[in-house]
């Protein structure tokens, strides 16, 4: 017996009847032989870890665009932190936990640079719009690496519905749309928090009461009523209470934090940068070939798109730099 069958047989012997088990995968686009030591779930994760777009997540915006500050989050410390959420969520309701894990890490890999900002500029100007749940699923299954990272279906299926009006079709996909919310709330409150653009006694009272009033314990009480709520059942939910109180302080976010002068202070000039890049790459394709920022010329919009979508911050703007503004002039 491989190491793998092992993990797996562990798998029916210890996880919930709703859970997932890795041999009963739906499997891959481009079927391989199976690895002796990993399971199909735990490949995943690390195909995820061990990709580009992974690791260019730490240079792109979660919030607050180039805060002045170590220890506000980027789009690589929400993830990590969305992954301890579900984690936690998994284990204790006994469902797959590699799968949750897996989903988790590549859930946001199809973000733009600067946060939101970029995903609204590229959803106006690209014919087809821009959402990145979707771009995520895409990024998986072509952009990385040039022929895509070949996921199992339950974790493509858990990345491209993570977010929006559709549902994954596993209970570990449906963990990851509530811990991203939990993740994202609490440690953007942290961050305005920290930044001085709301004060803890800002949240308002009855969400204070509901949630809790300390950031780890508004966590661990949401974390709890998922459990509480969903042992036992074919579905993963807060309870209405709960959900009720955990979207009147997103309610709350939106008015005081993600529409506020300091949280958009620089917006414009984030999203007049992307939509500077895309138009004069459309119309000029071969441009940052020539100037050897690329290594091939665009041939459509979608490239385009892509190209701009996998940028972080500081790439974005280089190019902009590269391409808009003129270099010291040195005598030679």
């Amino acid at each position: 017996m491989t190491l793998r069958e092992h993990s797996e047989r562990l798998e029916e012997q210890t996880l919930s009847e709703f859970a997932v088990l890795s041999k009963h995968s739906k499997g891959r686009v481009h079927p391989i032989e199976p690895c002796t030591v990993r399971t199909a779930f735990q490949r995943d994760r690390d195909r995820i870890i061990h990709a580009k777009s992974f690791r260019r997540l730490m240079h792109k915006t979660q919030v607050f665009l180039a805060p002045e500050g170590d220890h506000y989050r980027t789009r690589l410390t929400h993830t990590l932190e969305v992954s301890q959420i579900a984690r936690t969520i998994a284990r204790a309701l006994r469902l797959n936990e590699d799968l949750t894990e897996a989903i988790a890490l590549g859930h946001d890999l199809g973000h733009t640079p600067f946060g939101h900002s970029g995903e609204d500029i590229l959803n106006q100007i690209c014919k087809d719009g821009f959402r990145h749940y979707e771009q995520s699923l895409r990024v998986v299954d072509c952009l990385e690496g040039d022929k895509g990272l070949n996921l199992t279906f339950e974790v493509r299926d858990g990345i491209v519905n993570h977010a929006g009006s559709h549902e994954a079709e596993t209970l570990e996909g449906q963990i990851i749309k509530l811990a991203d919310r939990i993740a994202y709330i609490n440690h953007d409150i942290d961050d305005a928090i920290r930044g001085g653009v709301i004060a803890a006694s800002d949240i308002p009272i009855e969400c204070r009461r509901a949630v809790g009033v300390s950031h780890g314990k508004r966590i661990q009480n949401m974390i709890v009523n998922i459990i509480e709520n969903s042992t036992g059942k074919n579905c993963v939910a807060m309870s209405s209470d709960m959900y009720e109180a955990m979207m009147e302080l997103r309610a709350f976010m939106f008015r005081n934090v993600y529409t506020s002068h300091v949280a958009k202070a620089e917006e414009d000039k984030a999203k007049g940068i992307i939509k500077t890049l895309f138009n004069h790459l459309v119309k000029h394709p071969a441009d940052l070939m020539e100037r050897g920022l690329h290594n091939r010329v665009f041939s459509d919009e979608r490239d385009v798109c892509d190209y701009i979508a996998g940028m972080t911050d500081n790439y974005a703007v280089y190019v902009f730099k590269t391409l808009f503004l003129p270099e010291a002039w040195q005598v030679k």
